[in-house]
């Protein structure tokens, strides 16, 4: 035993000596130099956000979006890294079209290393009142466009010459919610939705984690963003949902910035099926 003691003590003290050695080696592995993030969603909020943080950290980024993507992608070139916007709309998507998508970033952007499913919609009223219409908007948008154009870039990751050794050959990231946990009021197919989102990232992780495709999410909290200014504004609500935040504020688009990287980045390469809640304390209250 106390040789076993001598050997560990040896072994730990040189694996220190190494670190020491160079003390930028933890944080070069959330560097993500030469590779391609595609984003869904970028025009503003949560979206805008991730893109501006993964330039930050070295990433091009490619745009999946619908709306007007000026002022991210002035923000993106503002890093000094290249944005390349790609229209798409998701609420009537299908799986030839998201392969056609894909195409068009790899011709633009050259690769796609990260795919980030942040874009989603919700509609508010009782589960009575919810419309068949609006059932299929929601599911559609928040779960099976995620799915079909993570299937895509899954396709295009198995089939890229593997050259990185042992390092992950991609990354996908769905932006997840607290109702992937919980039930939540008046939002039937918005949980459903993400309650499959949370579901989705798991198989795929255990499908993919042997190809070393990490496939993680993360939970936002109550984020102040343009989808939740009724919440903010409500006078029963908004009250009620600050106070059960540990934090004790509302969440800002950046809060998400620090975990999109990491789950971006070789420094969370031994992680999958992951659901990382970003969310002030919430859950933990």
């Amino acid at each position: 035993m106390t040789g076993d003691l001598a050997t560990f003590s040896v072994t730990a003290q040189a694996t220190v000596s190494d670190v020491e050695g160079d003390a930028d080696v933890v944080l070069d592995q959330f560097r993500l130099d030469g590779k391609v993030a595609a984003i869904t969603g970028p025009t503003s909020g949560l979206g805008a956000a991730i893109a501006v943080a993964l330039a930050q950290a070295g990433a091009d980024i490619v745009g999946l979006h619908r709306g007007r993507v000026a002022t991210t992608q002035t923000a993106v070139e503002e890093t000094g890294r290249r944005f390349y916007p790609v229209p798409v709309d998701l609420e009537t998507v299908g799986a030839d079209e998201c392969a056609s998508i894909v195409e068009t970033a790899l011709r633009a952007a050259g690769r796609i290393d990260v795919l980030v499913n942040n874009a989603g919609t919700i509609t508010r009223s009782p589960a009575l009142d919810v419309t068949k219409q609006d059932w299929d908007k929601v599911l559609h948008t928040n779960l099976t466009a995620a799915f079909l154009l993570t299937q895509a870039v899954g396709r295009h990751l198995m089939r890229r010459p593997d050259t990185d050794g042992n390092g992950a050959r991609g990354k996908v990231i769905n932006i997840a919610s607290m109702l992937s946990f919980q039930g939540g009021i008046n939002v039937a197919a918005y949980t459903a939705s993400k309650s499959g989102l949370a579901g989705l990232t798991r198989v795929l992780a255990n499908e993919w984690a042997p190809s070393r495709i990490n496939v993680n999410a993360i939970a936002p909290g109550y984020i102040q963003t343009p989808a939740t200014e009724a919440l903010q504004a409500d006078p029963d609500r908004s009250p009620q949902i600050l106070n059960r935040i540990p934090a004790a504020r509302w969440g800002h688009p950046d809060d998400l910035a620090g975990a999109a990287v990491f789950l971006a980045s070789a420094a969370s390469d031994y992680i999958h099926g992951a659901i990382i809640p970003v969310d002030g304390g919430w859950l933990a209250r």
